[in-house]
């Protein structure tokens, strides 16, 4: 006898998703001092046989621009970021982490994933806080 399928959100999402035949979806994390890796990364995964979904950040708040220029409004514009990627992370089919080492942040979106039993891949596996 089988188990009864979940009726959660994420069961629907991921039921729609198959119904549209979508391809898979990946969200890139970790550190935006890996941006061009990051890049590097969504190119491979986009051009791939087959191609996926690629869902990243798409600049880094380090780097000078008005939007972030005042200190409050940067901090609240990050944490809404912060929200905005773990839905990308939720959307996704899969995490690829980018970059060598991972800071609290990107541990903390490995975590995320992992608990919503998201496959996890490194570009570097010695980055995994895991491993």
């Amino acid at each position: 006898m089988s188990s009864p399928h979940l009726n959660t959100p994420e069961a629907k999402l991921a039921d729609a998703k198959k119904e549209l035949g979508l391809p898979r979806i990946v969200a890139i994390c970790g550190s935006t001092r890996f941006m061009t890796e990051m890049v590097e990364a969504d190119l491979r995964e986009t051009t791939g046989r087959p191609g996926k979904i690629v869902l990243r950040p798409g600049f880094d708040l380090k780097s000078p621009h008005e939007l972030w220029s005042d200190p409050v409004e940067a901090k609240a514009l990050k944490g809404r970021l912060e929200e905005l990627h773990r839905s990308n992370i939720l959307l996704a089919d899969e995490v690829l982490v980018v970059g060598h080492d991972t800071g609290d942040s990107t541990r903390a979106e490995i975590a995320y994933a992992r608990s919503l039993g998201k496959p996890v891949r490194f570009t570097h596996p010695e980055a995994d806080p895991d491993a």
